[in-house]
């Protein structure tokens, strides 16, 4: 059959399938209109966590960062992407689940099935700026209007999406707390470390001086000391750097293989002190017996000060991260219940359904014409 009979067919019944497809059409707006379940969305938007400055080594603990720059996983550097896949995780749905005291909704039997579920529902958009748009998809029973109440739906949608955002904010809190944890207890001993060898050389150094009546070196020999303090606390700061980095992230990583470089040549810079080199004038090797003791007590004295005001003031500020309860999530707009369904479309999809409709009877009166001629 050519396609001008298969038109001439449809254009003869053209009326028939016409009023068909009008009635057809009216049901399927009847149905989805007053049968079908309906579904609500409420949105909720999410800033990107901010950025912190990037890894600075020593720079960065002399200008009074936290150690959690160096952690891999902190706030600081974290991503929208981490926020997303802390969303889609079972802990959120459970903490949501109960929360809004939600599993019979789900599943009265099985939370964990009740929280796949709910995860199933739930829906995530990221852009490129690193806006996070979630919303929870919460549908009616059927015939709506009779066996279900829209606005609870509606309010619903809107409680889930928030309650999403707080198990994020939790979560995330937690795990930065734990990582404080770990850093607090970390510098907390190398800061009783620090103090046992504080009190060591300050004893040694007064013990010296009161054995020998010496207070005083020559200025040449005090800038020596100077320099070399200053490096041998540069270097202990970055050994202490690279111990915080053994705590969270792998030894081979870019960040431990540059403080490495860097731990190096601090260390090659301190052995042409202790040498001799032409870039010094007084090498420590070179210092009378006396001044050398003298010399190499009150370095330790200043080194190990500066490194123990350094880790104290670092012990407070990781152990009051620890303890503080301050919100990590940034909301831009809080989901509020929706004005319209999402789904069903009903205009749209009754306009798509008379199309198909109206297609099908056609070929039915095609395929019926086809048969009663063969006969």
């Amino acid at each position: 059959m050519s396609w001008h009979d298969t038109l001439h067919i449809i254009l003869i019944n053209v009326k028939t399938i016409f009023k068909i497809t009008v009635l057809s059409t009216f049901v399927l707006f009847l149905v989805l209109l007053f049968i079908y379940p309906h579904s609500y969305k409420a949105q909720v938007v999410v800033l990107p966590p901010e950025r912190g400055s990037s890894m600075g080594g020593l720079s960065s603990l002399l200008s009074g960062n936290d150690y959690s720059d160096l952690l891999p996983s902190g706030i600081s550097n974290a991503s929208s992407q981490l926020y997303i896949e802390i969303l889609k995780s079972r802990s959120a749905s459970l903490y949501v689940l109960k929360k809004l005291n939600l599993q019979n909704e789900y599943d009265k039997k099985d939370i964990f099935n009740a929280a796949k579920k709910l995860s199933d529902n739930l829906e995530i958009d990221i852009n490129k700026e690193g806006i996070i748009k979630l919303s929870v998809e919460v549908k009616t029973n059927p015939v709506p209007f009779i066996f279900d109440n829209e606005n609870d739906k509606k309010k619903l949608s809107a409680d889930l999406s928030n309650t999403f955002i707080e198990a994020l904010d939790k979560i995330n809190r937690e795990k930065l707390v734990s990582k404080s944890r770990r850093a607090r207890i970390f510098i907390e001993d190398q800061l009783q470390q620090t103090k046992i060898k504080l009190d060591s050389v300050e004893t040694a150094l007064t013990e010296f001086q009161k054995k020998n009546k010496t207070i005083s070196l020559p200025d040449q020999i005090k800038s020596a000391i100077e320099t070399a303090a200053n490096l041998k606390t540069e270097i202990v700061k970055t050994e202490v750097e690279l111990g915080l980095l053994k705590y969270n992230a792998s030894e081979s990583g870019r960040a431990f293989n540059s403080l490495k470089k860097k731990l190096d040549q601090l260390n090659a810079q301190y052995s042409k002190i202790e040498l001799g080199s032409e870039d010094y004038f007084v090498a420590f090797k070179d210092i009378p017996e006396l001044g050398k003791e003298l010399s190499v007590l009150m370095r330790e004295v200043k080194i190990q000060n500066e490194v123990y005001m350094l880790l104290q003031q670092q012990f407070y500020k990781e152990k009051i991260q620890e303890n503080r309860d301050l919100p990590t999530i940034e909301i831009l707009d809080e989901a509020i219940p929706p004005n319209a369904k999402a789904s069903p479309r009903t205009i749209t999809s009754s306009i798509a359904g008379g199309i198909f409709i109206f297609l099908l009877i056609s070929l039915i009166f095609v395929f019926l014409d086809r048969k009663k001629n063969k006969i």
